[in-house]
C-alpha cells in the first residue's frame, strides 16, 4: 500500500493533468486491496476458530491408550474416541442407570464376557473398569467384535454396542428393519436411532479433525 501511494504521488508530479484521475483510480484499487486482505484475514481467523472449537468439542483424551488399542484391534484410531465421547464424554468415573461403568460404559456382564476372551488369567474385577486404560482396552475389543459380527457395518455394530446383540439380531430377523438380514436399515427405538447417529457423526468429525 505504501508503494502504491508513493507511485501515485510520483505520477501526479510527472503528469499533473492526469494525476487527479490516476489518483482516484489508485485510491479505489487500494481500498479494494485492503478489503480483500481483510476478507482473507477474516477467513483464516474463522477457520482457526472453527478448528479450535471442534478440537475442544471432539477431544482426543487418552490419545496414547486409544491409539494403541485401536491398532491392536485393527480399528481406525478416530473410531474409538467416537464411542468414548458418546458414552461418557471421556469421564473415567461415569456410571449409567443400568450400572455400566467408565469411559466406554461397559456392564458387568459384558466385562465378564470380554475378560474370558482377552484376559482370562489377569486379576481384574468389575471395579477396574474405572481405570481408563482397562476400560478402553475392553471397550475397544468389544467395538471390534461388534463390527466383526455385523460385517463391518458401523451403524449396526453401534446399535449392538448400545442395545446388545439379542436386540439387534431380533431386529435383523424382521424385514421391516433389515432388507438383507445382516445390517439394519431402520431403528424402531428413538434412543437407539439417536445413539447410532451420534456415533456415526462423531466418527466423521474425528476423521476430519485428526
Amino acid at each position: 500500500i505504501f508503494f502504491i501511494k508513493w507511485g501515485t504521488i510520483r505520477l501526479f508530479e510527472k503528469y499533473p493533468q492526469r494525476g487527479e484521475s490516476m489518483a482516484k483510480k489508485v485510491l479505489r484499487g487500494t481500498r479494494l486491496a485492503i478489503f480483500c486482505c481483510f476478507l482473507l484475514l477474516l477467513t483464516v481467523a474463522a477457520a482457526f476458530a472453527l478448528r479450535f472449537y471442534y478440537r475442544h468439542a471432539y477431544p482426543m483424551t487418552y490419545r496414547e491408550i486409544i491409539t494403541r488399542e485401536a491398532e491392536e484391534n485393527g480399528l481406525p484410531v478416530s473410531l474409538v474416541p467416537a464411542f468414548c465421547r458418546t458414552e461418557s464424554s471421556f469421564r473415567p468415573r461415569a456410571k449409567s442407570s443400568v450400572g455400566a461403568r467408565g469411559v466406554m460404559q461397559l456392564t458387568e456382564e459384558t466385562f465378564d464376557w470380554i475378560k474370558l476372551k482377552i484376559a482370562p488369567s489377569e486379576d481384574l474385577t468389575f471395579d477396574d473398569l474405572y481405570d481408563p486404560e482397562t476400560n478402553i482396552r475392553f471397550g475397544t475389543y468389544f467395538v471390534s467384535y461388534c463390527l466383526l459380527r455385523y460385517h463391518d457395518d458401523l451403524a449396526t455394530a453401534a446399535a449392538a454396542y448400545h442395545s446388545g446383540w439379542g436386540t439387534v439380531d431380533n431386529l435383523l430377523a424382521q424385514a421391516e428393519y433389515s432388507s438383507d438380514g445382516e445390517t439394519l436399515d431402520h431403528y424402531p427405538y428413538p434412543q437407539m436411532r439417536l445413539y447410532v447417529r451420534k456415533i456415526t457423526n462423531s466418527y466423521q468429525r474425528y476423521q476430519d479433525i485428526y
